[in-house]
């Protein structure tokens, strides 16, 4: 009698499932027409106490599925006496793992198992003949669906379509056209504090921290807060950024305004881990949407978190660490700082010498002789642009092989012809092929001529991707000259350094070693800023000539 009670106490497991490559079939898989079959079944065969388990939108690939879950830790304390599903696609689509429950752990534990409309019933005999060649129909079924749904993806980032349905932060999907990314107001300015902190030569650690104390809400908190879906959980508080989430916003490229499609992808159709893709594969779509960030700003970022400065015992870094080199070997300099040790004593010296036993030289300076230097250098250029800007450019254009303009004219020319090229050869492989099958040509001939053009073909998508670069790089450096140009006018009467003008102006410091002659010690310094490189200020007699021969020339 007591069994027959624990018996009746059991659930009959409705369980329900659709994903979203399930979409396409429509309503007959809809979750609210496998309610309906599965209840509609209970009924009519008295199956005792049914109990639905949903799991709307997971793939029949895994198993990492809530719903199936919780009915799986029922099942294992005993309180599930049958397991109804529509169809064992439903189920799931890893025959092995399908085949494991099946065939293993329910029958182990009592658990009666049915799939309608395959008609499989473990309860009697001959109900499961069929039911490994079901469930290696439905992962087949589940392999050519990913296959679909890559190349539906590819067909649309070939038309330049975005594939991603990630939205950053900062962004949000419009309420006209979903596909549509539009500025989020609310949080917009908070990505472009991020980036003026990290100009401003704050690490990701100290942002976080700085966003923490100034009470911005997380990402996570934000998204919750205003009820927009997130599949993030809120791990602390809402203020309490990480330094993770401050990298992740750092290094999206999608601030500019352009899309990035195959960033990453999954291992495979049953293992859904993502990876990350290399940076070769990325698809990178252009004016997409708004830019929250300029390119300028972020390539400059990007620049500074390669050398980003190295904390000292002290918590004190320099304006110059991770931009102040070794002149001789190349090294980076150290900075270095102790509590022994005065601020204004605080020095730099070469990574590679070792108390005279290294590579090199210490080539030591002092942080505040070079901040000295530096400022100076930045004042004196500041003046000589201001007053003789056009000089300044006729020289720069001079020591670039004369007119970069003119050069990226003449690199765009040659990509454009060598596209038509190779679109020729195509064609004419084309009809090679042809001539060819129609006996037209002697296959021995066909093969002299067609490696002949395949090989041309190759060297000209070689020329392409260098032609490519070069053009890329020419724009960049002429936007980079625009930048530096916009903040050195401002320097003419500059008081101190800040982390935003030397993170913006200057690339690398050079640093020799002290000239040993003098009695004081002095240092030489090679400023290389940033789109230009070195500086030479002509003295009085060498403007005179320049201004002349720019005369000339636009008189000529």
């Amino acid at each position: 009698m007591k069994k027959q009670t624990e018996s009746i106490e059991k659930i009959t497991a409705l369980y329900c499932r659709l994903s979203q490559d399930d979409g396409i079939d429509g309503e007959s898989n809809s979750i609210s027409n496998q309610k309906e079959i599965l209840m509609q079944y209970a009924k009519q065969h008295k199956l005792p106490n049914p109990r639905f388990f949903v799991d709307d939108g997971i793939s029949g690939t895994t198993f990492e599925r809530n719903g199936f879950k919780e009915m799986q830790a029922l099942a294992e304390a005993g309180q599930v006496a049958t397991i109804v599903v529509k169809d064992l696609s439903r189920f799931g689509r890893n025959y092995l793992e399908v085949g494991k429950y099946l065939e293993i752990t329910y029958p182990t534990l009592g658990i009666r198992f049915i799939a309608i409309q395959e008609n499989v019933d473990t309860s009697q005999s001959g109900g499961t003949e069929m039911m490994p060649f079901h469930n290696i129909f439905n992962e087949w079924y589940a392999a050519q669906t990913s296959k679909k749904i890559r190349a539906v993806w590819r067909s649309k980032s070939d038309k330049g379509e975005r594939v991603s349905s990630a939205v950053p932060y900062g962004y949000m999907k419009s309420s006209d056209d979903s596909k549509q990314w539009i500025i989020d107001d609310a949080v917009a300015d908070n990505v472009r504090y991020i980036f003026r902190l990290c100009l401003e030569g704050l690490g990701p650690t100290k942002i976080a921290r700085r966003l923490e104390q100034e009470k911005i809400m997380t990402p996570t908190a934000y998204y919750l807060s205003v009820g927009r879906p997130t599949s993030n959980k809120l791990q602390k508080g809402i203020y309490q950024w990480s330094e993770t989430s401050v990298n992740h916003i750092l290094e999206n490229i999608q601030y500019t305004g352009c899309t990035v499609n195959f960033k990453t992808s999954v291992l495979s159709y049953k293992v859904h881990k993502t990876i990350y893709n290399d940076e070769n594969d990325w698809q990178i779509i252009p004016n997409t949407q708004k830019a929250i960030i300029d390119e300028d700003t972020w390539n400059r970022v990007q620049e500074l978190k390669k050398h980003r400065r190295r904390n000292t015992v002290t918590g004190r870094t320099s304006l110059f660490s991770g931009l102040a080199y070794c002149a001789d070997c190349g090294s980076k300099l150290y900075f270095c700082a102790s509590k022994s040790i005065d601020k204004d004593a605080e020095f730099f010296r070469c990574s590679q010498y070792k108390d005279n036993r290294g590579k090199c030289t210490i080539h030591f300076i002092r942080n505040v002789v070079l901040e000295e230097l530096v400022l100076t250098a930045i004042r004196n250029v500041a003046e000589y642009i201001s007053q003789f800007e056009p000089v300044f450019l006729y020289l720069f254009a001079k020591q670039h092989k004369l007119s970069k303009q003119h050069n990226l004219k003449i690199a765009k020319q040659n990509l454009e012809l060598a596209k038509n090229r190779i679109a020729e050869i195509d064609r004419v492989l084309t009809k090679l092929y042809e001539d060819n099958a129609l006996g037209k040509i002697s296959d021995e001939r066909f093969e002299r001529l067609s490696s002949t053009y395949e090989l041309e073909q190759k060297e000209l998508c070689e020329a392409i991707s260098k032609a490519e670069q070069d053009i890329e790089n020419a724009e960049q450096e002429n936007v980079d000259l625009k930048v530096f140009l916009q903040t050195i006018r401002q320097c003419t009467d500059l008081k101190e350094l800040t982390p935003t003008i030397v993170n913006t102006l200057i690339k690398r410091i050079d640093v020799h070693n002290p000239d040993e002659k003098f009695k004081h010690r002095r240092v030489k310094i090679d400023i290389y800023f940033t789109a230009v490189g070195l500086i030479s200020i002509p003295d009085e007699k060498e403007l005179l000539a320049l201004m002349d021969e720019i005369c000339n020339e636009k008189s000529a």
